[in-house]
């Protein structure tokens, strides 16, 4: 799955591909969600998100919409976010590989 957001997180795109969970379709939005949402990947928030640190327990922030599992990217043009993109159905590795891949394609043909 991949779920494109716009620079305030509302969702503008979404694609689910045969076979891919049905757990994923929301676990994508909520990727894409957080990324411009918090202008950050979700990545990032996974390594902060640990007990004992000030940010712990943000994830159940928002409805339990902040996502912290690896495979959301904020997209960014001129240093600036303009959008968010989440993958689901990959391993956190995998939906973060591919996620910088679209966002590799969308800045070289934009």
């Amino acid at each position: 799955m991949h779920a494109i957001t716009d620079e305030a997180a509302h969702l503008i795109a979404f694609e689910r591909m045969d076979g891919g969970k049905v757990t994923s379709i929301t676990i994508s939005q909520d990727k894409a969600f957080t990324a411009a949402g918090a202008r950050k990947a979700t990545h990032v928030y996974n390594q902060a998100c640990q007990p004992g640190n000030l940010v712990f327990g943000i994830h159940t922030a928002i409805g339990g919409r902040l996502c912290v599992v690896g495979g959301g990217l904020p997209v960014e043009v001129d240093r600036q976010v303009v959008g968010g993109i989440g993958l689901s159905s990959g391993t956190p590795q995998q939906d973060m590989e591919c996620a910088q891949a679209g966002i590799d394609y969308f800045l070289k043909y934009r």
